[in-house]
C-alpha cells in the first residue's frame, strides 16, 4: 500500500490549516489526542479521516516532517467543523489528505492540451510562474486554478528540465467541468509510482483488524443511509451498478490488495443493505419472525401482500435513483 508520504494539500483544506507540509509521514492517529493507533499506509490514514468525518470529531497525528527540519510533532485535522458529513470526492478534497508524487509528467493524451504545449513524457516540472514546484499535488493545483478572468485557461510560464537541459514552456491548459466548477486540466498523469510498503499482521491480530474493518464499514454505512433518509445527507451518495464497475476498474489498476480490498467494502456494504428493515429483503423477513415472536401469531396474509408491494416499490424506486446517479456524474453537462 502507498506510504502515508503527504504532498502539498489543497489551499484551504484542513490538511494545510493543520500545517501538514510536502514531506510530511504520518505516523499515527488517535480521537482524543491520547490512545494513539500507528498507521502503516495512506489507506489506514484516509480510512481514520473519514471515520472522523461521519462521527463528527477532530482527528490528532503524529507526523514526522524530519524531511523538511521540521522533526516529529502532533496536529490537529478540524474534521469537525465540516458542514457536510458525506463521504465523497468534494468531501476529501476539502479534507485534503494529498499523496506524495514527484512533479513528473507520466502518460500524455494525444492531442490533449499538454501535448499541444510541448509536454513529453518523463518532463520533471521544475517552476511555474517563477513558483518552484515541490511535487505532484503542488502541480495539480496549479493546472486546476489556471483560470482567467474570461473563463479561459491562463497561459503560465513552464520550466522542466528535459534529458539533463531546462526548458521554457507555455502552457495553457483546457477549462473543463468538475462538479459544477470549471477547473483547468491538460490531459496528462502527474506523478510516477508512489513510495509502497507492505502491510502485514500476524494470524490473530489479522482476523482482530479484519473484524474492526468490517464494523467501522457496516457501521458507516448504515449512519449514511440513516442520514440520507432524515435528509442529512444527499440521495446522489447513493450509487448504482456504473460507478461499482468505474471504481472496481480503478481498484484493479491499482493492483491485488486494493481490488480486494474494495470488493470486500461492497460486500460488507450491500450486506448492511440487505439487513434493513424492508420488505423482500432478509431484514424484512427478520421483522415478520419478530413480530411473530412478539405476538404468538405470524403476520396476516393480507398485509404480507400489501408490505411486500411497498417493499417492491422502495427498491424499484431506489435503484432507478442510483442508475440515475450514475448517469448525471458521468454527464458533466447536467451538473
Amino acid at each position: 500500500e502507498p506510504v502515508a508520504l503527504m504532498g502539498t494539500p489543497p489551499a484551504g483544506s484542513l490538511a494545510e490549516r493543520a500545517g501538514l507540509h510536502s514531506g510530511d509521514k504520518v505516523l499515527a492517529s488517535s480521537a482524543d489526542g491520547m490512545d494513539w493507533q500507528a498507521l502503516q499506509s495512506l489507506p489506514e490514514l484516509t480510512s481514520e479521516a473519514l471515520a472522523a468525518i461521519a462521527d463528527g470529531r477532530k482527528l490528532y497525528l503524529q507526523v514526522d516532517g524530519s524531511a523538511a527540519g521540521r522533526g516529529r510533532h502532533t496536529l490537529v485535522l478540524a474534521t469537525d467543523t465540516l458542514e457536510s458529513r458525506e463521504i465523497d470526492a468534494a468531501t476529501q478534497r476539502r479534507l485534503g489528505l494529498a499523496l506524495f508524487g514527484e512533479p513528473v509528467v507520466g502518460r500524455i493524451v494525444l492531442g490533449g492540451a499538454g501535448e499541444r504545449a510541448g509536454l513529453h513524457v518523463d518532463d520533471r516540472v521544475l517552476a511555474i510562474d517563477e513558483q518552484p514546484i515541490s511535487d505532484g499535488a503542488q502541480l495539480r493545483e496549479l493546472i486546476r486554478a489556471a483560470i482567467g478572468p474570461d473563463g479561459q485557461g491562463r497561459t503560465m510560464q513552464w520550466r522542466v528540465e528535459r534529458g539533463g537541459q531546462v526548458l521554457p514552456l507555455e502552457v495553457t491548459p483546457a477549462v473543463v467541468d468538475d462538479a459544477g466548477s470549471k477547473v483547468g486540466r491538460l490531459e496528462i498523469q502527474i506523478g510516477g509510482k508512489p513510495a509502497m510498503t507492505r502491510v502485514s499482521y500476524g494470524f490473530v491480530e489479522g482476523i482482530v483488524r479484519g473484524a474492526e474493518r468490517t464494523w467501522d464499514t457496516a457501521w458507516m454505512t448504515l449512519k449514511m443511509f440513516g442520514r440520507m433518509i432524515i435528509g442529512e445527507a444527499s440521495l446522489k451518495n447513493l450509487s448504482g451498478p456504473l460507478s461499482i464497475a468505474d471504481y472496481a476498474g480503478q481498484s484493479v489498476r491499482l493492483g491485488l490488495p486494493a481490488f480486494l480490498g474494495f470488493l470486500a467494502f461492497v460486500s460488507v456494504s450491500l450486506g448492511v443493505f440487505n439487513l434493513l428493515p424492508l420488505p423482500m429483503l432478509d431484514g424484512g423477513h427478520l421483522m415478520y419472525y419478530l413480530f411473530e415472536g412478539l405476538t404468538g401469531r405470524p403476520l396476516s396474509q393480507w398485509w404480507q401482500q400489501q408490505l411486500q408491494r411497498a417493499g417492491a416499490l422502495i427498491l424499484v424506486l431506489m435503484m432507478v435513483l442510483a442508475l440515475s446517479n450514475d448517469v448525471v456524474a458521468r454527464l458533466p453537462g447536467l451538473h
